[in-house]
Order: C-alpha cells, then sequence, then structure tokens
C-alpha cells in the first residue's frame, strides 16, 4: 500500500471542482483558526440563506446567532407560500391558496408546517437544479427521494445511511438518491450528520508532520477517535465511521456495514506498475452535512449523492496538494523532468491519474463520467431549462473542469449567478463539524 508523505496546507488549491454532483464541489478546507476562519469561506448560496426570507434553520447568521434563534413566523408564511406556489404552477396542481392556507395554520399553531410528500420529492429535486456550482444537473427530475422524516435518533441515522449508500450503489450502477431525514423544529434540532460525505477515508497524523490518509479528514479522525473509534489498519484509505449527532443526544460514532461500501482499486490501462500503488477511491459521493432548505423548513441531515466525475477524484482528491499530494509521486514513477515546471511535469501526471481513474471504474463496471461528456450534458441542461422559460444560474469557476478547460464547451461562454430556494445550503457550524470541531453549536 502506498504511504505518500502528504502536505497538510492551508485551505483548497486554487480552482474548484467541477463536479457533476453537487457532493463533489467541497467545502472550504477545514480551517486551523476559530469560527471567523470557517465563516470567511461562506460560498454565495450560504450567505443568501442566512439573510433571506424564509430561513428558519438555526445555525445561519454571519455572526453566529444562537441555535434557538428562529425567523419571525410571518418569514416563514412567505416562504411557504413561494414554495407551494411554486410546486403548483410547475406541477400543475392548480390554485395553490387551499394548500397555502393549510400551512398557515400549521405555523400559526406549532410554529412550523409538514411537506407533503410529494412537496418533499418536488423541493429535493428542483433544490438541485437550483445547485449553481453542480455541472450535473442534466438529471434533476430523476433524483430519488427517499422519506425518512420519523428518524431522529442517532441509531436511526446511521441505520438510514448504510441503506442509502446500499440503493445508491446498486453493485456499481449508481443512482442519484437523497435521504431526507427529520427536519428542525422551534426549540428542537433536527439530527446531524457530522461527516462532510458518508464515504470519506481517515487521516492520520505521523510523527514526521505529514498525515497519512486524507488531510482533509484528520480533524474528524481526532474525533472520532476520541470518541473511541479504535481506528483502521492505518493504511492511506481507512473508511471512517460515521460521526451522528442525534435529537437531544450526543455525537457517536457508526462504523459503516461492509456491504454498504463499494470502492474501485485504481490501475492503469498501460502501465502495470500502477495498480502496486495501492490506490482506490469510493463509488459513492454521498454529501451529508448540507442543509436542504425547502419552503423556509431546514433538514439539517438530508444525504444525497449522484456519481463521480472522473475529475474529482483524479485532478482533485489524489490530486491536490493539500489531499493526496500524488502529482509528484506519479511524476517520478513515469521518469518525468521535476526540476522546472516548464516540462509540464504536473500536467502529464495530471492526465495520466485522470486516465487511470476513468479506466479502473470503468473496468469494474462502476458509473462515472468523465468532464467532456459532463460539459456537453450540462449545455443540454441550459437549453432544456431556457425552452422552459427558466433561468440557469452558474458559477463559471466550478463549472468549468479542472483539467482541459478551454477544451471543454462550457469554458466558452457566461453564467449569471442566480440564487434561487428550495436549496442545498452549508453552515458554518456544519463546516466546524465535520473538522472535528467538538464546541461547534447545534
Amino acid at each position: 500500500m502506498l504511504n505518500v508523505p502528504q502536505r497538510t496546507g492551508q485551505g483548497l488549491t486554487d480552482g474548484g471542482s467541477a463536479g457533476g454532483w453537487l457532493d463533489r464541489l467541497p467545502a472550504d478546507a477545514c480551517p486551523a483558526g476559530d469560527m471567523d476562519d470557517v465563516r470567511q469561506g461562506l460560498p454565495p448560496s450560504a450567505e443568501r440563506h442566512d439573510r433571506g426570507p424564509g430561513n428558519r434553520c438555526p445555525e445561519s447568521g454571519a455572526a453566529g446567532a444562537a441555535a434557538s434563534q428562529v425567523v419571525t413566523a410571518v418569514h416563514l408564511f412567505l416562504a411557504a407560500a413561494e414554495f407551494i406556489g411554486l410546486h403548483h404552477t410547475e406541477e400543475r396542481l392548480g390554485d395553490p391558496a387551499r394548500r397555502i392556507a393549510a400551512a398557515h395554520v400549521e405555523i400559526a399553531d406549532s410554529g412550523t408546517y409538514r411537506h407533503t410528500a410529494e412537496e418533499l420529492v418536488f423541493g429535493a429535486r428542483v433544490a438541485w437544479r437550483n445547485a449553481s456550482r453542480c455541472i450535473g444537473r442534466l438529471y434533476w427530475h430523476s433524483l430519488s427521494v427517499r422519506d425518512r422524516r420519523d428518524v431522529t435518533d442517532a441509531e436511526g441515522v446511521a441505520e438510514a445511511s448504510a441503506d442509502h449508500l446500499r440503493e445508491a450503489t446498486r453493485d456499481g450502477r449508481i443512482r442519484a438518491v437523497i435521504t431526507v431525514l427529520a427536519p428542525d423544529e422551534p426549540g428542537r434540532p433536527g439530527p446531524r450528520i457530522w461527516n462532510e460525505q458518508l464515504i470519506r477515508y481517515a487521516g492520520y497524523p505521523r510523527p514526521d508532520g505529514g498525515v497519512t490518509g486524507d488531510p482533509r479528514n484528520a480533524g474528524l479522525t481526532a474525533l472520532a477517535r476520541r470518541l473511541g473509534w479504535p481506528g483502521g489498519p492505518g493504511t492511506p484509505f481507512d473508511v471512517l465511521p460515521l460521526v451522528i449527532q442525534g435529537v437531544d443526544d450526543k455525537p457517536r460514532w457508526f462504523a459503516l456495514p461492509d456491504d454498504a461500501v463499494l470502492e474501485v482499486p485504481l490501475a492503469h490501462p498501460e502501465y502495470t506498475w500502477w495498480r502496486g500503488l495501492g490506490l482506490r477511491w469510493h463509488a459513492v459521493p454521498a454529501l451529508a452535512n448540507m442543509c436542504l432548505e425547502i419552503g423556509g423548513i431546514c433538514y439539517p441531515a438530508a444525504p444525497f449523492n449522484g456519481w463521480y466525475m472522473g475529475t474529482e477524484i483524479g485532478a482533485r482528491n489524489l490530486a491536490d496538494a493539500d489531499r493526496y499530494d500524488l502529482l509528484p509521486h506519479i511524476a517520478a514513477r513515469l521518469g518525468l523532468d521535476t526540476r522546472n515546471d516548464r516540462s509540464l511535469w504536473k500536467d502529464r501526471a495530471l492526465v495520466e491519474l485522470n486516465r487511470s481513474v476513468l479506466h479502473s471504474f470503468d473496468r469494474a463496471g462502476v458509473t462515472v463520467t468523465d468532464h467532456h461528456t459532463e460539459s456537453r450534458r450540462f449545455l443540454d441542461h441550459l437549453g432544456r431549462e431556457e425552452r422552459k422559460g427558466r433561468s440557469v444560474g452558474a458559477d463559471w469557476s466550478w463549472i468549468v473542469p479542472p483539467i482541459s478547460g478551454s477544451a471543454t464547451p462550457v469554458f466558452h461562454r457566461t453564467y449569471e449567478e442566480v440564487e434561487r430556494h428550495p436549496a442545498y445550503v452549508h453552515h458554518p457550524a456544519a463546516r466546524a463539524r465535520a473538522c472535528g470541531e467538538e464546541a461547534a453549536p447545534v
């Protein structure tokens, strides 16, 4: 097994992932400082959510408002009415007045309201459609929605998460899935999944200052150890346990069952020595710590996934200097001149690493897309939405792939960043928890 020295670096390297699904759009790297450092990295969607009408999420607020703070009933009324109106309009359900009135009665009586099953499905799918940093939105309408809003305890969340992975994996024929767990309610926050993704690899600090595994997850690895996790074998690819906080509970760790985690060993179509590096990656990218916000209601635990775009693994997770930092090692094995950047050794190593990912996933029969195909599909998505009279918000710096950008059609145009709801939103406290910050408020 390859044990490559890691650099712990501050923050991500330049250029965001252009992943085909939101989970491949990583949050800012775990900060070395305090919560102010986390807030400085808030994406535009989170900033909009923090100050927008209808925001009920107790973790929002640029100044770090207390978890118990909620917006006024008037704001929730407005957010509910806006969402219900959108649902009825797009699904051609007729006049929404009666449903809006019923939601308003619920809010007046209890301070919240419950979405119907149909509203939940619609809201989760449209939140994907609204994700301005996601290139893979062509298939937003096919998202499979698992309604688990009755689950509030940590054991139930762990079980639902494992079932989510099994359903999404399907022996490698990856399916886009979201599992929606209990929402926040007045005075009672819903459950939280501390992990950034359902499947992440541990990061073990070494005496030499490096990290064995994924440096991004060193903080959460340390927290899991403090909670009682004995640790894995100590390889660069030990699957982290889930750290889950149920309603009225403290965080606890839960090991993922083996049958819920499909991994792909990485080989190369030409270099026989490549397999000996011991590289691998998991098949399902399932983001776990973003809030699903629908009509002013916050679902803080709603893990969701699509399938990987190869560059997310080969050009970011394995290549970023503050992640696995494999380019120098790959270049050396390829015999490239690494003394000067003008030899383009990084570029050549990067291409071979990405070839390895696509080749290996294809050989294993696991769904993966490439950045050229996904770029064309994104333009198809733009065309479909425009024909329906809907503008598409997009962040150019995230839509353009991290390699060969100008060779893809998404490079040669501009986009408007439009913030819409429903939405998937990052909160500062969720980012802190993913870094293993035990003091992060709930």
